[in-house]
Parts: structure tokens; C-alpha cells; sequence
């Protein structure tokens, strides 16, 4: 457990045993699961967690209601890393009133199977509630990432309970600094919903708020302009840094030695940030945020059965999907007999909005030769 203030106890849980969140994203250094207890004339927790950690979340409550009741529940997010514990704290307090909205009803039916006929409370956006010297005012925050997601902003300690946002991957203790992690989570979770997350920060501008506390990942308590300018940047999808990525997908590795060469050219020319990633080997998702935190990338690809190696493809639908954007992209294929894979990879770039693609396009014929050099040359100058 943590205080967040003397009222408000974070009660949630670090998972260091799960590898693979949502079935799908490496987290090296675990995953918390926050929840929050508000402890005044009326007590109110703040989501629940993750079912593979409800017991010791359940004890950590007990402890700091130090025998009282849960009057309320507020669920922010349905989404079952915060609601999978919901039926269990209700069989625990059964007196309990839920705190949603219509959506959030909905989903819990279909979720759970629950009955809550005359212990729900819905509420829309603007409404308040009173615990007694804290009160609660709710904000919808539709498709961030969830349509059913609101978050809360506690008055009087001027906090706001922020559901998956500001979240990050790693446990609230994991030693590693918040930004490439909260990257990773933004880009790959709420990636896609960078209007809405617009419009949730538009409503927060309006607010005093001294502490964010996120359903994953550290309560955010300094510097919280920081926090807010980086999901601004990206949110409205512009580079966070001048840069350049160069992604590369190779079967047999010629096609990495002139994605290698290449970067050797930039850094000669006097680039100060190159990053390669290889697409069949490095976390997939880790070069999906690089993408989007960097102005530049150059895909190098080799092509295979008449369209592209799919490592790239791969990683290419994962950008569309998180609608990748307002960047100059560079492309360099590779192909022994009849080349495919610059043609693919611009055709998986047409539907992006504000994409340069930056000429020349060069074609490797299996591997790197001496003629490719000022190919390789002309496009450094160009990027």
C-alpha cells in the first residue's frame, strides 16, 4: 500500500509474474494494478484489479478500511485488468453502490452477469458526489480507449483519478525512468485515439490538479506539466524528437548489413540521432513508439512471395492502426529476382495522413554493392 494523501491510499497490487500484458505486450518489470480507497464520512475505492491479483489486492484493502465499509465502488474503465475483481468486492460488501455510467452498466452485465438493479448509481458528465469533505465530479473520457471510460477529479486534494491514462508499463517500483514506458503504453494501448485523448486534456486544462493517480504505473505527484505537454505531443501525433528510425525486416541478413551501412552514412553526414530496429527480433511494440517519437524513418525490407517479408508488414498495419502520421519516411527494398516490397510498403503507407515518402526509392538486388553507396548517399541527403 501507499498514501497518496492522508484520505487517499493506493490499495493496488505489482504484478512482478506476468511477462505478457493483454497477451500481447512484453513487460520486463511486471505490471501494478492500482486501485484507490478514499477514507471519509462515505468510503470510496477507486476500480478494482486485475483478477490474477485479487486476493492480495483484497487484503491490502482490508487493511486500510481498518474494519470499515465500502460504501462505493467507482468504475472508471471496464476493461478486465480494473474490473476483475468486482464480483468479489461485492460479495464482500453487498450494501455497496456502484458508480458508472450507462455504458459501464452494460458492460458489466455482459462481463460478470450481474444483477445491480437498485445498487447502481449512474452518473453523466459534470455530476458530483459527496463523501463527506471530498467530492467526487465525473468526466467522461469516451474511447480513451474504452467507450464506457471516465475519469474523476477529487475537489478538495485537487486529484484526478485518470483511469489509463498517464499509465505505463512495469510495477510502481520498477527502477526506470516514466517516459519510455509510458511511451510504449500510450502509443500501443491509446495509440489510435488521439482526438479523443485531445479532448480529455482539453477538459483537464480546466482543472487544478496537484496529483494524477493512473490505473497502472507510478501516482504522478511533480512536474505534472511534463507529464501533460508529453501526452499532448502524443496525442496530436508530431514528433516528440528529431530523429530517424530506421526499421529493418531481413531473412538472410544482406538486407540488415545495408540498413547498418546506411546508418553509418547518416551519422557521417552528421545525424545525432539513428536508432535501427530489427523488425524480426526486437519487441515489435518498442518500435511502434519509436516511430512515433521520432520525425524520420527508413524501412528497409526484403520481398517475399510477391509482396514483403512479414515481419514489415507487420509492423506497418501496426502503425496504420495506431494512425501513424505527419511524418517523411524513406524506403529501401531488397529482392533477388523480381522486387515487391517498396511497392507493398508504399501502398501500406497510402491511407496515412501527412506522409512524405522521401526519394530516392532504391532496389538491392540480394546485396549491398558498390553502385548502392550513392543511392544509399542521396537518400541521407534527402531525409
Amino acid at each position: 500500500m501507499e498514501k497518496v494523501t492522508d484520505t487517499i491510499i493506493n490499495v493496488g497490487v505489482n504484478d512482478r509474474d506476468i511477462t505478457l500484458f493483454e497477451s500481447q505486450y512484453q513487460v520486463k518489470n511486471g505490471m501494478a494494478y492500482n486501485s484507490y480507497v478514499i477514507l471519509d464520512e462515505k468510503v470510496a475505492v477507486m476500480d478494482t484489479v486485475d483478477p490474477r491479483s485479487t486476493q492480495e489486492w483484497l487484503s491490502n484493502l482490508k487493511e486500510a478500511l481498518g474494519g470499515r465499509k465500502v460504501d462505493y465502488l467507482v468504475i472508471q474503465h471496464m476493461e478486465p485488468d480494473h474490473s476483475g475483481s468486482v464480483l468479489e468486492l461485492a460479495n464482500l460488501f453487498p450494501e455497496m453502490k456502484f458508480i458508472g455510467n450507462t455504458k459501464t452498466f452494460t458492460m458489466m452485465t455482459q462481463f460478470y452477469g450481474m444483477e445491480i438493479e437498485g445498487k447502481s448509481v449512474t452518473v453523466k458528465e459534470g455530476d458530483t458526489l459527496s463523501l463527506g469533505s471530498h467530492t467526487l465530479q465525473f468526466i467522461t473520457a469516451p474511447m480513451v480507449h474504452w467507450p464506457e471510460v471516465m475519469v474523476t477529479y477529487e475537489q478538495s486534494e485537487k486529484v484526478l483519478f485518470s483511469a489509463d491514462g498517464f499509465g505505463k508499463f512495469g510495477t510502481r517500483d520498477a527502477d526506470e525512468e516514466w517516459t519510455d514506458e509510458a511511451r510504449r503504453y500510450y502509443i500501443n494501448i491509446c495509440g489510435k485515439y488521439g482526438i479523443q485523448v485531445q479532448a480529455l486534456l482539453k477538459k483537464a486544462s480546466g482543472l487544478s490538479i496537484d496529483k494524477i493517480c493512473p490505473l497502472h504505473g507510478t501516482v504522478l505527484t511533480e512536474n505534472l506539466t511534463y507529464y501533460l505537454e508529453k501526452y499532448n505531443i502524443w496525442s496530436s501525433y508530431v514528433p516528440e524528437e528529431e530523429g530517424i528510425l530506421i526499421a529493418c525486416a531481413s531473412i538472410h541478413g544482406h538486407t540488415m548489413k545495408v540498413a547498418e551501412k546506411f546508418r553509418e552514412i547518416l551519422e557521417a553526414k552528421g545525424s545525432k540521432k539513428v536508432v535501427i530496429a530489427d523488425l524480426c527480433r526486437d519487441d515489435m511494440h518498442q518500435v511502434v513508439a519509436n516511430a512515433f517519437r521520432y520525425s524520420k524513418m527508413v524501412l528497409f525490407a526484403a520481398s517475399y512471395d510477391a509482396s514483403v517479408f512479414p515481419p514489415m508488414e507487420n509492423f506497418l498495419n501496426k502503425l496504420k492502426s495506431k494512425n501513424y502520421q505527419k511524418r517523411r519516411v524513406g524506403i529501401v527494398e531488397n529482392g533477388s529476382w523480381a522486387p515487391t516490397a517498396a511497392r507493398v510498403m508504399k501502398n501500406l503507407l497510402e491511407d496515412a495522413k501527412e506522409i512524405e515518402i522521401v526519394e530516392p526509392t532504391i532496389s538491392i538486388k540480394s546485396s549491398l554493392k558498390a553502385e548502392n553507396i550513392p543511392q544509399l548517399e542521396a537518400l541521407a541527403d534527402h531525409i
